[in-house]
């Protein structure tokens, strides 16, 4: 038997891309409709948004605060993929399956905190100086 190599079965072309895009957007539409925590960070990044606005942040200002919101939300996503990775694998209460959905959001907790971090760093000269 001969093998066969991931890039001989992998598509490549435009039929190829549109399809990881509409891959990517349900995806994301999983994680509005399952994940509770992905509304939390939407809607703080929509209040984060908004209060940049407010402030006419320079896009330096906007780089920086949409790629942490981002980083977040990206974060979140992979997190919800541990957890379906992990629940393929076992239902079971098990202490290794605790452990990666434990660090998975353990990952989106410190992100979040160095995100806040950050836009407290753009957004606090607004609001005192």
């Amino acid at each position: 038997m001969s093998k066969i190599s991931r890039d001989d079965i992998k598509k490549k072309g435009i039929k190829r891309t549109l399809r990881t895009f509409k891959f990517s957007w349900q995806g994301l539409a999983y994680a509005y409709k399952n994940e509770q925590s992905m509304w939390v960070h939407a809607i703080a990044s929509v209040i984060t948004i908004t209060i940049g606005f407010i402030c006419g942040l320079t896009l330096t200002e906007w780089a920086v605060v949409l790629i942490s919101l981002g980083v977040i939300l990206a974060s979140e996503l992979i997190n919800t993929a541990i957890e379906a990775a992990v629940d393929l694998c076992t239902l079971e209460i098990h202490p290794l399956a605790k452990i990666a959905k434990d660090c998975g959001s353990a990952s989106t907790f410190v992100l979040t905190i160095c995100a806040v971090i950050v836009c407290l760093f753009v957004f606090v000269p607004y609001f005192v100086g």
